[in-house]
Formats: structure tokens, sequence, C-alpha cells
């Protein structure tokens, strides 16, 4: 089964991603192949440059072609993007002070990154 997480809720991925999710993800025994990753509000600061968690996290998504993706808006309200309010939702705004391979779009760029390979479950923690 292909799954993708939705970090949406308060320390989603302090907690599950963290301490369950990616603990798994490195023993190999998730026993789910996940796809994607999307990170709202808050729970993109878990992919700050340095982060133990983010790099460990990129590093494991690199090596499985995870997608990362924050949320176009929530990284320009936080100042880990390139662009404007305007320009969330188009493509256009650019991820920055994260790990390697984190992108930033909105639902039409998650849709768009994920068409290839998409998951047969969305799971939002």
């Amino acid at each position: 089964m292909k799954v993708a997480y939705v970090f949406a809720t308060n320390m989603a991925s302090t907690y599950k991603l963290a301490t369950m999710i990616l603990p798994q993800l490195e023993k190999g025994i998730h026993n789910a192949e996940v796809v994607g990753m999307f990170f709202f509000d808050d729970n993109i600061y878990r992919l700050r440059k340095g982060d133990e968690i983010g790099e460990r996290l990129a590093k494991i998504a690199n090596e499985k072609g995870i997608l990362l993706m924050v949320c176009d808006q929530c990284a320009v309200r936080r100042g880990f993007a390139e662009g404007t309010f305007e320009m969330c939702g188009t493509g256009s705004v650019k991820a920055k002070g994260l790990v390697d391979g984190v992108t930033a779009g909105c639902f039409p760029q998650l849709y768009e990154a994920l068409s290839g390979n998409p998951p047969d479950q969305v799971i939002t923690l």
C-alpha cells in the first residue's frame, strides 16, 4: 500500500513523525510505501536546515523517493519561502532555509507531484 501523510495538526511532525513514522522508515518496518509528506502550519519548522529530525527525514526521503512539500502560504508566513501570498497556489513560491529536497506548493502542486506515483491512501495527522 502507498500512503501520503499530511501533517496538519499541532505537534504532528514533532510527535507522530519524529517518534513513530521516521524511526520505522529508517528501520525498514513501516510496512507501507510512503510516497509523499505535506506539511502545514508550524509543522514546517521540523524541516529547517540543521534540525536533526528534518535532516534524517531528508536523507530517507532522498533514498526512498519520498516527496517532501510545505504549504507555500505557511512557508511565506514563517520566512521559509521566496514569494508573496499572491503567488501562493501558482507553483512559483520557492522554499528556502529548509532541508534538501523540500519544495513549496499548494494542493495543485501536490496533486501534480504525486500524479506519477499516486498514494492509495492519504493520512492526515
